[in-house]
């Protein structure tokens, strides 16, 4: 799962803010910051704190990038956009 803070980073460049200040006007730790920079998950409550402060959504501070979708076939994992080959007796209805 990946996570980016970058509206965040960005955010604070708007408002002229450092990390340290938003250490201290929301009350967060240097390691909560530094899990943010490294792209780690936070909780909920300390993102909810930094939009109430930063006047903000959860959208303004924090993207989700999808890893892609994996599929199985024969009991392995495959790309789902791969093209697989299909045997032939599937082919031919399992006779």
């Amino acid at each position: 799962m990946a996570v980016s803070y970058n509206g965040l980073w960005k955010l604070l460049i708007d408002k002229n803010m450092k990390k340290v200040d938003l250490m201290d006007q929301v009350g967060i730790s240097s390691s909560t910051v530094a899990k943010m920079t490294n792209g780690e998950l936070v909780s909920m409550k300390v993102l909810a704190k930094i939009c109430d402060k930063l006047e903000c959504d959860f959208g303004d501070i924090i993207h989700y990038e999808r890893k892609p979708q994996r599929s199985f076939v024969h009991g392995q994992t495959a790309e789902a956009d791969c093209e697989c080959p299909v045997d032939q007796e599937e082919k031919d209805g399992g006779q």
